[in-house]
């Protein structure tokens, strides 16, 4: 079998070495420049699997041959070394396409992680295009097509990605799919809720604690950071976390090691970070509530999904993907959607996106009657002007289902009260069937 081959570019001759005599332990051949004129020579002439490189070189920085690389083989992971603390540098490179960083003093532990990771990824073929994953993160709209195009390339780098969007928009899939198509789809992908942990017992749950370092501590205890060794930690709303904690998280994710509470040493931890939030971090680092320099270090790679209703041209493909989910699941049969129900949802405004067309959906199979879903069984909430007129849907405030039975019943009430309570006169207003506007009076406690 082949042995890989690596480029190694540094104009330090002890470096060079130092990494020739590491990689060669790990059953890897190299080649070595001095220069980026020298490595330019060399990757014409031979096909490696991955390229290490200093920065700072005489003729010129490793930004540049990383940007030649790319254009000539998209294919090779380049991993850059930098000086020590230099983290800006670091983060630049991985903005443009850099797999990972390694800083010099070289922690040689580390740097064989890094290079295991990059040769899997070269060893992976990944199609052209986004057929990976057009079957999970479903949508032709063109912005659904650039998104799955995204996650490809974001799968062959090791660059922490910072998720936005609105709350049930399908971030958390996301990041799922980025772990799924990376070189550390065999490790673990450990998803945690930052806003559904305890103040109090956040350090313990991220970097694990030591037996007796506090009242509970019975035992010897693995963080979040450790229990994702080798693999993926998604934070979601990280914009919840302390800014106590926020300083902690930051060092971990630069010098790649935690402290667990109550230990003295400390231990190096293998994981790529992904994180998100609804809320809007840079307006949060403005007011101070959250460190600058960790929303840098977070946010190498912004990656935005939009809201459902900019791209109402995927719910036909979504609600039948969905439907077949939960009709197979309860082991029923699947119904038709009538073209009026399904008109209804592409003109809906989906504050709660995708998680509230599954909650709707789910709704219509437990009410329909027959073998079509109709616009009735949909209970949407009603009265567009009223969802217009409402603030947006803050999750901070109360659950989803409060915020759109508060929607329905200001719309239900402005009716009724302009048609002097006549029902049958404000549910042709509000263009329902007497019979789902009943329904709803008595959802929402309103026929008294």
């Amino acid at each position: 079998m082949k042995k890989p081959l690596a480029l190694i570019v540094d104009d330090e001759p002890d470096i060079r070495e130092l990494l020739e005599i590491t990689l060669n332990r790990m059953d890897i051949q190299t080649h070595c420049a001095e220069n980026i004129g020298q490595a330019k020579a060399l990757l014409q002439q031979h096909s490696f699997n991955l390229c290490l490189t200093d920065m700072k070189l005489p003729d010129g920085n490793g930004l540049e041959l990383l940007d030649y690389v790319q254009s000539a083989s998209a294919s090779i992971p380049v991993a850059v070394i930098t000086a020590h603390g230099n983290m800006d540098t670091a983060i630049l490179a991985m903005k443009k396409g850099a797999f990972d960083f390694v800083s010099k003093p070289v922690d040689l532990p580390a740097l064989r992680q890094m290079v295991s990771g990059a040769l899997k990824l070269s060893k992976a073929t990944f199609p052209a295009k986004d057929r990976r994953t057009r079957h999970i993160l479903l949508g032709e709209s063109p912005v659904m097509r650039s998104i799955r195009g995204k996650i490809a390339k974001l799968a062959l780098s090791q660059a922490p990605v910072y998720i936005s969007g609105e709350s049930g928009s399908g971030k958390e899939l996301v990041a799922r799919l980025i772990h799924q198509q990376s070189s550390r789809s065999d490790k673990p992908f450990i998803a945690i809720n930052c806003g559904a942990i305890p103040q109090e017992l956040m350090e313990s749950e991220f970097f694990g604690h030591k037996k007796g370092s506090f009242t509970g501590a019975v035992s010897d205890k693995k963080g979040l950071f450790q229990a994702a060794e080798g693999g993926t930690l998604f934070l979601d709303e990280i914009a919840e976390l302390p800014q106590s904690l926020q300083v902690k998280l930051l060092r971990a994710i630069q010098e790649k090691r935690i402290r667990p509470v109550g230990e003295q040493q400390e231990v190096p931890v293998d994981i790529r970070l992904l994180s998100a939030t609804y809320r809007n971090l840079a307006d949060m680092v403005q007011a101070g509530t959250f460190r600058q320099d960790l929303y840098y270090r977070i946010n190498v790679i912004d990656l935005y999904v939009p809201p459902l209703r900019e791209r109402s041209s995927d719910i036909p493909d979504l609600t039948d993907h969905i439907l077949t989910k939960l009709t197979q699941a309860g082991g029923l049969n699947k119904p038709t959607l009538a073209a009026s129900a399904l008109s209804a949802l592409q003109q809906y405004h989906f504050p709660g996106n995708v998680r509230e067309l599954e909650n709707i959906l789910e709704r219509a199979l437990a009410l329909y009657d027959g073998t079509s879903i109709e616009i009735d069984d949909l209970n949407l909430p009603v009265g567009a002007q009223a969802i217009a007129d409402s603030p947006a849907y803050d999750p901070a405030r109360g659950s989803l289902e409060d915020y759109l039975e508060q929607i329905e019943r200001k719309a239900i009430v402005i009716a009724l009260e302009e048609n002097k309570w006549n029902k049958t006169a404000a549910a042709k207003q509000l263009g329902l069937s007497f019979r789902s506007l009943r329904y709803r009076l008595k959802k929402l406690d309103l026929d008294n």
